[in-house]
């Protein structure tokens, strides 16, 4: 007799025939005919070698196989809902744990505002940390000591999920009272201007790139790590800075700067979630997925 085929229907099947003693009543309680149970039970008697229950007038009675076996069956089932109810669950409004989510400092300033208002709305004590992109990145986000990416990080491919939020553009910002300008940011005034230039980011790639596609060698009178302290250059000097469009009009809007087209044609990008296919099923990160998709999904600056 081949027990591991014995489904966990079959034995639902016997313990409520075993508990009711009633083929009518078995069926109702499973949701299903008379004669789906009987075919069930035919299988049982087959596969156990034993009658298991025989008609009396008063009920299905169960045979002395049948008496031996009931309680082993009951201890399989009262595991197997043991395990079901062992289910991971998150509830946002009563989960108490920390969120570490990898991104640029222009996501700082972009999309973690708005996320965190979110997030602290709907669950009060949950936590959330900002982690550089960096060497570390795919190994922690494999081993779960952080939990998503947010941007564009070329790289994460295998072992991981990506969901696509929004493509980005290029601007040029400026002090609104660029004493050169006053025909606008032409292909002419952009080269002969002074330049900020940020130098990390995967995004500033692209951007080199394109300047060297079209021969544009600009004169970066300041290179900045990061877009910390941008604002503050380009309100006091006549100088440019280059950058993606989201992080570009939210900083024009906080420190009242023109925002102009870029006269070279830049090649867009998207920005994307990332996640480790580990946790493609947790219930805690498919809810911090699903904050940000709901969010920044098709966003507009």
């Amino acid at each position: 007799m081949d027990l591991y085929n014995v489904d966990v229907k079959a034995l639902r099947l016997f313990e409520l025939l075993y508990t009711t003693g009633s083929v009518t009543r078995t069926a109702d309680m499973l949701g299903c005919s008379q004669p789906t149970v009987s075919i069930g039970l035919a299988r049982l008697r087959k596969q156990f070698n034993d009658p298991l229950f025989v008609r009396t007038a008063l009920a299905m009675q169960p045979t002395p196989k049948a008496d031996a076996m009931v309680a082993t069956v009951r201890e399989v089932l009262d595991g197997l809902r043991r395990l079901s109810e062992a289910e991971q669950r998150f509830e946002p409004a009563e989960a108490d744990r920390t969120f570490r989510i990898f991104m640029t400092d222009a996501s700082h300033i972009t999309l973690l505002p708005q996320l965190f208002t979110h997030v602290r709305a709907l669950a009060p004590k949950v936590r959330l940390e900002a982690a550089s992109i960096g060497p570390h990145m795919v190994s922690e986000l494999q081993s779960g000591e952080g939990d998503l990416a947010l941007g564009l990080i070329p790289g994460l491919e295998a072992g991981f999920y990506q969901q696509v939020l929004f493509e980005q553009t290029w601007v040029c910002l400026t002090n609104p009272r660029h004493s050169r300008l006053r025909r606008g940011l032409t292909l002419e005034a952009y080269v002969q201007a002074d330049h900020v230039g940020i130098i990390a980011g995967t995004g500033q790639l692209l951007l080199e790139a394109a300047l060297k596609q079209h021969g544009i060698d600009r004169n970066v009178a300041l290179k900045l790590p990061g877009f910390l302290g941008l604002s503050a250059i380009l309100q006091s000097t006549d100088m440019v800075a280059t950058l993606p469009q989201h992080i570009g009009e939210t900083l024009a809007r906080s420190a009242g700067l023109k925002v102009w087209p870029c006269p070279i044609p830049i090649p867009s990008f998207t920005v994307k979630q990332h996640w480790h296919a580990r946790y493609h099923h947790d219930p805690a990160n498919r809810w911090l997925r699903s904050m940000c998709s709901e969010l920044f999904l098709r966003l507009k600056p």
